[in-house]
């Protein structure tokens, strides 16, 4: 065989079969190999370079393994940036292949050359370029290794012309080892008893559960220790559907535009206990108050990630799955000293009955349509294991906030990047990674409008999802902002008018309908349901809507716009 049909056995060895990608000259031999498979290996062939690598990207949070994604030299390449960004900030195991000019012109500036080495190396957990055949399948092994384990992330594999076209006469070594790859899985046992005593022994404890119980598939460990020690959750962005939001004690989001319960817990707690959470902006705010005193636990596989932001009174490296168990076994074999575990307590009444006091209407019926609306309806009529995902902005935050999500993979965000044109592309990834469930796009008018040429992806692959475009003509989280601390002048946020989504969508062959009127929506995605092909709902919402509570630039959480929280840290009128 030659190279390219080693890349292809190689990946299918690994159970993987499915790629998003686009062709070009430098990566045409993979692409004929792909056409040889006779289907067995399957390309989606997305119209931007970007959204391959969005597809790929959701593809790999949904199904838990890599997701892959191709482009040719040159701006074929370059256009997958974007997205490898994406995935890195997120922790997602995208590999991303890219094609180049023969080994003999490789910095000549040939044409549609670039030094993908050089780009990549900040934003991928590694990156390779093969020059030789017989590397392909033992680099293709290394890259699925380091994508996937530990903190995963992306990689980069450049693969010129010659190699995929020339000879492989020798067998993939059976065992391929990377000897200075060796990620921490269990914690320190004694870190993890100091840990349990800290938590029984705290009156005001708090979990902040990110992305990382997710990936390491943590939720049920996650569960038992909340149920065992009645400690509240709240949520990363990335870690949306961690835990059940149905669940008296899950407070849902915390920062910037968390919701008033989570942040006053946090302002509250004694103790935070953070699981997989990288301390981003979003989630602090003003660093120096965050904690307030708290004693914080901070566990996560990535140990650069620890004391970085916020400083850690016990820090534990290790796959959170891995330590939740010890931790868990620990709290279980204490227990007989600690009357209070699995037993209400004042902190967790008080909890409970702030989260009653937070728990919003979003059955709002008004002329234009308030957004919180829209999230009802969803809320009202999609499944558990139906699978959210989302462009930028406010109707990120409008879903993050309200959506109840009960299952792990079922939100799939932008989070770390805040990508504008993430969450159609990612709609396509996910139902190519789960076809029997029904996948929701929550977007924006602007962000849409970033990869709007997928409509014709949807079309050609028989791909259906239903994507939901909140439109108020303009850009309105940059709008948002230029209200608040701008004093309301809006510079290039306007969007103006001309667009009609419905009507591009029946220009790719595919169904769209506009809604105005709050009674409308129940029945448009009752219709985009039932229709075997995508359908693509408009929804005009109120043009100058704002998600609160919302933070300050640098703001302490006890000061959050919409939050009701003092400078001591006090609800007064939740």
């Amino acid at each position: 065989m030659n190279g390219s049909e080693r890349i292809l056995k190689t990946l299918m060895d690994h159970g993987i079969n499915e790629s998003f990608g686009y062709p070009g000259g430098s990566i045409i031999p993979l692409f004929d190999a792909i056409y040889e498979t006779g289907g067995k290996f399957k390309n989606i062939l997305t119209r931007h370079e970007q959204a391959a690598a969005h597809a790929a990207d959701a593809y790999a949070r949904v199904k838990g393994t890599a997701g892959i994604a191709i482009a040719t030299s040159g701006p074929g390449a370059t256009n997958l940036i974007t997205g490898i960004a994406t995935a890195h900030l997120d922790s997602s195991p995208l590999i991303a292949f890219g094609g180049q000019v023969p080994v003999a012109l490789l910095g000549n500036d040939a044409f549609q050359e670039s030094d993908m080495m050089g780009i990549t190396q900040p934003i991928t957990k590694h990156n390779y370029q093969i020059r030789d055949p017989n590397k392909v399948g033992e680099t293709i092994t290394k890259s699925i290794k380091i994508a996937t384990t530990g903190r995963p992330g992306p990689v980069y594999i450049e693969i010129p012309r010659d190699p995929q076209i020339g000879e492989v006469t020798k067998e993939t070594p059976k065992n391929i080892q990377l000897p200075t790859y060796n990620p921490t899985m269990h914690g320190h046992p004694e870190q993890i008893k100091k840990a349990a005593k800290l938590i029984l022994e705290s009156s005001r404890p708090v979990i902040i559960a990110g992305g990382g119980v997710i990936i390491s598939n943590a939720s049920q460990e996650l569960n038992q220790l909340v149920e065992s020690t009645l400690t509240p959750v709240t949520t990363t962005l990335m870690g949306k559907g961690a835990f059940p939001e149905n669940h008296p004690l899950c407070l849902g989001m915390l920062g910037m535009h968390g919701r008033k319960s989570a942040n006053y817990a946090i302002i509250e707690s004694d103790l935070i206990i953070s699981l997989g959470c990288r301390f981003s902006d979003r989630i602090t705010g003003n660093k120096d108050t965050f904690t307030n005193n708290a004693k914080l636990i901070h566990i996560d596989i990535d140990p650069a990630e620890i004391g970085k932001n916020i400083p850690v009174d016990l820090p534990i490296v290790g796959d959170l799955k891995c330590i939740l168990k010890d931790l868990n076994m620990y709290i279980k074999a204490i227990t007989d000293k600690h009357a209070r575990t699995g037993k209400e307590t004042g902190w967790s009444k008080k909890i409970k009955e702030i989260n009653k006091l937070c728990n919003c209407n979003t059955d709002i019926n008004t002329y234009p349509i308030n957004p919180k609306k829209i999230i009802h309806e969803l809320n009202t009529s999609i499944k558990d294991t139906d699978i959210i995902t989302t462009g930028v902005g406010q109707h990120q935050m409008y879903a993050a906030h309200y959506l109840k999500r009960k299952y792990p993979r079922t939100f799939i965000s932008s989070g770390g990047m805040g990508t504008m044109g993430f969450g159609f592309p990612a709609a396509i990834g996910a139902k190519i990674a789960k076809p029997g469930c029904e996948v929701y796009d929550i977007d924006g008018d602007g962000s849409f409008s970033m990869n709007i040429q997928e409509l014709a992806t949807l079309k050609e692959e028989n791909i259906k999802v239903i994507p939901l475009i909140f439109e108020n003509n303009y850009l309105g989280m940059v709008r948002q902002w230029l209200e608040i601390f701008y004093e309301k002048r809006y510079s290039g946020v306007n969007l103006g008018k001309s667009t009609d989504f419905t009507k591009i969508a029946e220009g790719y062959h595919l169904n769209g309908i506009t809604t105005e009127r709050s009674s409308e929506i129940a029945e448009a995605l009752k219709q985009a349901t039932k229709n075997p092909e995508s359908t693509i709902i408009t929804i005009k919402i109120e043009p100058e809507s704002n998600i609160l509570p919302m933070l300050p630039p640098d703001g302490s959480i006890t000061e959050a716009f919409g939050g009701c929280i003092t400078k001591k840290g006090h609800y007064f009128n939740i």
